[in-house]
């Protein structure tokens, strides 16, 4: 039977997203743990997380799951999910500054204070809380997803990935960042699909579905 690994390091909204990946999975098997050897053997992985990426990392290389994440470029479809598409960037302005996972060229950077609602001209509250447009760059993962639809944000840090090709979500929040990247079957996403209605159990049904080629 076919599985689906979400990954469990203590720092995830796990019950969430486990019943949302249950709900468009159909047979398929859905595990929750901190097993490398569950993990390697799953058909699809999912690397969740909130909190900060300094403990995610850290969290992590304790429980040896940090170089299995980067050896899965190329092997099979992972998934990251907010902090979890942080953590796969080089570094994070986070906590003074954090190496991250590396397995995308950038930098993650705090929403500089003072930012502002181009159309109200209102000023943005930190973290960007709430649902949001993303505009979509072409990806098997958007399939039936219209483009501009809305998912639900909680974050403080955003995204800079270095190679535009990669970038295959935007989205603006007083300024223009990378909500969705993707490379070699990766795809991390900087909302919360488990939290984004239809969009996003789309999303989740696409990903159980994928077979990691763009």
């Amino acid at each position: 039977m076919s599985s689906v690994a979400i990954i469990d390091y203590g720092m995830g909204n796990l019950h969430s997203i486990s019943k949302a990946v249950e709900h468009v999975s159909g047979d398929m098997r859905v595990v929750v743990t901190a097993d490398p050897i569950q993990i390697g053997r799953a058909n699809r992985v999912i690397f969740p997380g909130v909190g900060a990426v300094r403990d995610c990392v850290q969290e992590l290389e304790r429980l040896g799951l940090d170089e299995l994440i980067r050896n899965l470029a190329g092997i099979k479809p992972l998934l990251g999910v907010c902090l979890g598409m942080q953590a796969l960037l080089e570094s994070s302005e986070e906590n003074g500054g954090t190496a991250c996972l590396g397995l995308f060229a950038g930098q993650v950077k705090r929403f500089p204070e003072g930012l502002t609602d181009p159309a109200s001209g209102e000023r943005l509250k930190i973290p960007h809380m709430g649902w949001n447009q993303v505009r979509q760059h072409s990806h098997p993962l958007w399939e039936g997803i219209p483009q501009d639809s809305r998912f639900y944000f909680v974050h403080s840090f955003y995204a800079q990935p270095e190679q535009s090709q990669e970038c295959v979500g935007v989205t603006e929040y007083g300024l223009e960042f990378a909500s969705a990247v993707a490379r070699d079957g990766i795809f991390a996403v900087q909302f919360h699909p488990e939290k984004s209605q239809h969009a996003g159990l789309q999303l989740l049904a696409n990903f159980v579905n994928w077979d990691g080629q763009d």
